[in-house]
């Protein structure tokens, strides 16, 4: 009974948790470049692009280490429609050419009509990232 009922307990803490934490840093948007674009302009919001490549570590990186940073979220998840776009697949190639991109990581920052703002090639850590965000 003893065994149930830790088993039981454990089950439920594991279940509290897995349905209360979310990931608290930036929330990737999950579709076209077009359709951030007007999800961008119908929320008033900019867009913040980040140009990636698989093979490319300091990208690895970045999504792992910063990208996931509650600080970073909460800025840019209020401010930007985040969206992810390696630059060698799908339609990438195009959306890369359209802002010059030619290294990785490059950090475009455009308004919801897709003119670039500001464009930054290289890492970026937390401080750097909440900078750019202002």
């Amino acid at each position: 009974m003893k065994k149930l009922k830790l088993i039981l307990f454990v089950g439920v803490v594991m279940m509290f948790f897995s349905t209360t934490v979310k990931a608290q840093g930036i929330e990737f948007f999950h579709g076209t470049y077009a359709e951030a674009q007007t999800k961008a302009k119908k929320e008033g919001k900019q867009l913040f692009i980040d140009f990636y490549t698989a093979w490319c570590g300091p990208c690895k990186v970045m999504a792992k280490k910063y990208f996931t940073l509650e600080s970073v979220g909460k800025i840019y998840n209020k401010k930007f429609i985040c969206l992810k776009i390696d630059a060698e697949k799908g339609e990438g190639p195009e959306v890369a050419n359209k802002y010059g991109v030619k290294a990785y990581p490059t950090l475009i920052f455009a308004d919801a009509s897709g003119k670039e703002l500001k464009k930054v090639l290289g890492m970026q850590n937390e401080q750097q990232l909440l900078e750019l965000a202002k």
